[in-house]
């Protein structure tokens, strides 16, 4: 183009080009590991969710749960603007706990009575939930 254009240093356009530090293979090893983690959460509230203090049942894994799906969730809406992969771990958490309510091998049950089991479905769901509509619909 001759030498007009010499003294003017090359423009990228920010919106057409990667960033430098491409983060998107870190991006999905996060998103990854935050999923598996909401498989762990379910298996660790399942197996938990019947602890009796003598005869009186207290299911304090439910709201644990329910606290580390939502800061699981909050995670992923730390490394991705996509609110279904926000979701990851709550829809990794929902799917271990539907599996586990199908009986083993022996015809036995992971899930002891279906109250704690509904219990731990709402307080665990619930929280992380709320963050997510909090982030779809601000005020």
């Amino acid at each position: 183009m001759g030498g007009r254009f010499d003294h003017i240093g090359a423009r990228q356009h920010p919106d057409l080009s990667p960033p430098p530090d491409d983060t998107r293979a870190l991006r999905a090893v996060v998103l990854t590991l935050v999923a598996v983690d909401g498989v762990i959460s379910a298996l660790v509230a399942a197996f938990f969710l019947s602890i009796r203090i003598g005869p009186v049942p207290l299911p304090i894994s439910a709201p644990i749960s329910g606290l580390l799906n939502a800061a699981l969730v909050w995670v992923a809406l730390q490394w991705t603007a996509s609110p279904r992969l926000a979701a990851l771990p709550l829809l990794t958490w929902l799917a271990t706990v539907a599996a586990l309510t199908f009986p083993g091998p022996g015809d036995d049950a992971v899930y002891a009575a279906q109250w704690q089991l509904l219990l731990l479905i709402v307080v665990g769901a619930i929280p992380p939930l709320m963050l997510l509509y909090r982030r779809n619909h601000p005020r």
